[in-house]
């Protein structure tokens, strides 16, 4: 079963890979449901395509750094294992598509080998952590928010509080209040702050895209940095004990949110703040995080040409450090080929610094290049077709892979992507140093491509003729923006027109705004100005259904006619109903919640035990066919359908008061010890009961 040689030496991340090669071997044999394989393999970074057989490997980067030796490997792997194409996405991850599903422990073992990871790259769990790629260079930075963003990955990884939660968790560290991480759309965000010499953050919360998008709430206008860990641990006990678990389109926190009120909300994150693990968290000296200055010095002569000024003045800036020059690359819908990776790596090792940032708008940023060496750095891209200019302007879009490979996407986001920056570039060519408007694109309502705080956005859909056939359309928003210090805007959906005519809809907008625009005017202020009802006008002709011609019905980059073909989403996992699953799943936690026990993870041990309590009281309450949306609705009505009818005995009052020991008391040991006890006499009456019922 496990013939590949895993060759880490870390146990912990070993026993992580063979075990998803087990499970995969029962789940070809039939012993493990399909959804409870995929909430497995999602979690291990493997995502199922729209290609029926073959696997979207989602590979996490925290914050985006990658380094020489680990992009090389990357390339590689991909080679090996995929089509030789590496995708750079909005959350500083790398994907690669169309991998054997046998063969993913294997890859990953890889991996492992250069410390990059899978784990938690999906499914519902704390996402990649994203921060400002600019991070550690920025003159504007109050301090470098890399080591925060690091310790944040490092802590949750694999911490038993957020690795079956109702939905997935993203957050974000900015450098900046320019706020170019978008905390204002995270799950938690922060913003660096310095009060009284100490280093600490803004903090937003509940922030989210989806088709719901909302923006999130400030819950301290100064966190010290020390609390950061603890608050962020707080609010995901909150999270996975509330959220809901039935419906995964109302599951993420800004709905739980929505739906207690923001201020009960943190009063019950409040409240757990007696069971954390640590009250303070010191983070890592931040020069852990210093690049090795480049060893080579290039002769390069400084072009003269008004391109390379141009690529100057758009895609480079001077860093804090003197006399280095930090250098965006922009990547076409964020592909860029394996071969194309070791032949950049091979010409810009020792001319640039080792640490490479992947950017939120699916491009790079090279570190610590010497002024010297920049007209080498140029040299090198150019020869790649990789030295377009305005690497953060409009000319530059965002765009997810759309129906390329994801399941959920209803028509084309990537092909139309260049004919758009076409458009931009041949027509309206100084946006290339307008760093303020932003166009974006996803495939669907969903938002991977965040057109929802886009100055102009566009999701796919599809419209119905007069002749009732289905043809490919564009939903256009307007008006988003990142205002700052952890405020947006979200964009408004103001008219849905057929996708060939895309282009179009930009050429008026752009036109209308050059003409109309104010001195200094911002393009959200533009629009609220004059207002959705004069955007609407202006693009309803190209809404016009009654003068399609056959091309309107293909799709871009398609040769055939359009049609519909939804899948199932997999961006959560699906939880599994199923008894025997859920008792069998409460055996695996108690041997995790043992695993822990001897290991003297005390406060590891009684989250595991917490779960054992919540699985097996599931299992017992869905053999009764009682509906429970999320942990707390579990414990009432166990309370109310077993303790109190006295069909189950509990050594305590209420199930209620035995379980929710977890948040009135410290993580000792004697608590541990006391916890797990009575988590294995409940788990085993619980088995109990059910084979005698059977």
């Amino acid at each position: 079963m496990h013939s590949f040689r895993t060759e880490i030496e870390n146990p912990i991340v070993e026993k992580d890979i063979l075990d998803l090669a087990k499970k995969i071997a029962q789940f070809k044999a039939g012993e493990i449901h399909e959804e409870k394989f995929r909430s497995l393999r999602l979690a291990r970074g493997v995502y199922g395509q729209r290609q029926q057989g073959v696997q979207m490997i989602r590979i996490k980067l925290p914050y985006g750094k990658i380094q020489f030796h680990q992009w090389k490997r990357i390339a590689d792997i991909s080679d090996e294992y995929s089509t030789g194409n590496l995708h750079l996405t909005t959350r500083q991850d790398i994907q690669i598509h169309f991998v054997s599903l046998d063969r993913t422990p294997e890859l990953w073992a890889k991996l492992e080998q250069d410390d990059i990871t899978l784990r938690e790259a999906c499914g519902n769990t704390v996402r990649n952590i994203t921060a400002s790629p600019t991070s550690g260079i920025d003159p504007k930075e109050l301090f470098d928010v890399s080591p925060h963003a690091d310790t944040a990955f490092r802590y949750f990884l694999r911490n038993p509080i957020c690795q079956e939660m109702g939905r997935k968790v993203k957050i974000s560290f900015s450098n900046t209040d320019e706020d170019t991480s978008l905390a204002y759309l995270h799950d938690m965000g922060f913003i660096p702050k310095i009060v009284d010499g100490l280093k600490g953050f803004k903090v937003v919360v509940g922030g989210g895209l989806g088709a719901q998008p909302m923006l999130a709430y400030t819950s301290h206008e100064f966190l010290a940095e020390d609390q950061v860990i603890p608050f962020i641990e707080s609010v995901l006990r909150v999270f996975d004990r509330h959220g809901e678990r039935n419906s995964r389109h109302k599951a993420r926190m800004k709905f739980l949110i929505q739906k207690i009120g923001f201020e009960e909300f943190m009063n019950l994150v409040q409240a757990e703040t007696k069971a954390l693990k640590n009250h303070s968290y010191p983070i890592s000296d931040a020069a852990a995080w210093e690049v090795s200055e480049p060893t080579q010095l290039s002769d390069v002569a400084i072009p003269s040409s008004e391109v390379y000024k141009t690529w100057l003045a758009t895609n480079t800036f001077e860093q804090k450090q003197k006399g280095f020059h930090g250098v965006y690359v922009r990547i076409l819908n964020g592909n860029i080929s394996s071969d194309t990776s070791r032949s950049l790596i091979n010409a810009l090792q020792g001319y640039i610094g080792d640490d490479v940032r992947i950017t939120i708008n699916q491009g790079l940023l090279l570190k610590f290049v010497p002024a010297a060496n920049l007209p080498y750095v140029f040299q090198t891209l150019a020869a790649h077709e990789l030295a377009a200019p305005g690497a953060n302007s409009i000319a530059n879009i965002t765009a997810c892979p759309g129906t390329d490979t994801c399941n959920l996407a209803i028509s084309d986001s990537t092909n139309i992507t260049s004919k758009l920056e076409q458009v931009i570039n041949d027509e309206f060519p100084a946006l290339i140093h307008d760093s303020q408007m932003k166009i974006k694109i996803s495939g669907c309502m969903n938002a991977c491509g965040q057109h929802s705080m886009a100055s102009i956005g566009f999701h796919g859909s599809s419209l119905k003729a007069p002749d009732k056939r289905v043809l490919p359309a564009l939903q256009v928003l307007l008006g988003g923006a990142t205002l700052g210090n952890g405020e947006g805007r979200i964009a408004d959906k103001v008219i849905k027109v057929p996708s060939k005519r895309g282009p179009e809809v930009l050429r008026i907008v752009l036109n209308n705004y050059e003409e109309n625009a104010q001195d200094g005017e911002y393009f959200h202020e533009y629009y609220d100005r004059l207002g959705e009802n004069h955007f609407y006008t202006l693009i309803k002709p190209l809404a016009d259904l009654s003068n399609l011609v056959q091309d309107d019905f293909i799709d871009w980059g398609a040769s055939e006619n359009f049609i519909t073909e939804i899948g199932v989403g997999e961006c959560a996992g699906v939880m599994i109903d199923l008894v025997a699953t859920l008792l069998f799943e409460s055996q695996e936690k108690y041997e995790w919640t043992i695993a822990a026990l001897e290991d003297k993870r005390w406060a590891d041990a009684i989250y595991h035990a917490y779960s054992v309590f919540i699985s097996a009281a599931k299992a017992l309450l869905l053999d009764k066919s009682v509906t429970v949306s999320n942990q707390t609705a579990v414990i009432n009505k166990f309370d109310e359908n077993f303790v109190s009818t006295g069909e189950f005995a509990i050594n305590a009052e209420t199930f209620s008061a035995l379980v929710l020991q977890i948040n009135q008391q410290e993580p000792t040991e004697a608590f541990a010890n006391q916890y797990v006890a009575q988590a294995e006499k409940f788990l085993t009456a619980a088995t109990s009961y059910r084979q005698n019922k059977a």
